[in-house]
């Protein structure tokens, strides 16, 4: 099986030492992704949607990188800070899905890195 490295400018570098995404075969696994702005290297401030809107931008030029989009996604998982923002990061979310939902889990964790309130990581498959 073939593995590839997928790294864009259009997401945050990594920040640590793993990569961006691996693209293993024909299924791509793209790390955590928490709301940098790639532009800049800040975090983005504000509102818990603002942070997840940014968290999705980033999965998404990961995806596109590797030619793909959320269509191609069969799993998400979601790492919320407060599980009281499950409904508001759930809103933004499914704003970047049209049907055909993937499978899913969400948890509640006690910390993220650089104290973060959500970071999500997918699975996609490529045809």
């Amino acid at each position: 099986m073939s593995k590839k490295i997928i790294l864009t400018a259009a997401a945050p570098a990594p920040i640590g030492p793993y990569s961006q995404a691996v693209l293993a075969g024909n299924t791509l696994y793209v790390s955590g992704q928490i709301p940098i702005d790639p532009a800049t290297g800040n975090l983005v401030v504000g509102s818990i949607e603002d942070e997840a809107e940014q968290v999705m931008r980033n999965l998404e030029a990961i995806l596109k990188e590797a030619g793909l989009g959320f269509e191609n996604v069969v799993k998400t998982s979601i790492f919320l800070k407060d599980m009281n923002n499950f409904g508001k990061v759930n809103e933004v979310y499914g704003q970047f899905f049209t049907g055909d939902y993937p499978a899913r889990e969400t948890v509640e964790v006690a910390r993220l890195p650089k104290d973060v309130n959500v970071e999500i990581s997918v699975i996609a498959l490529k045809d």
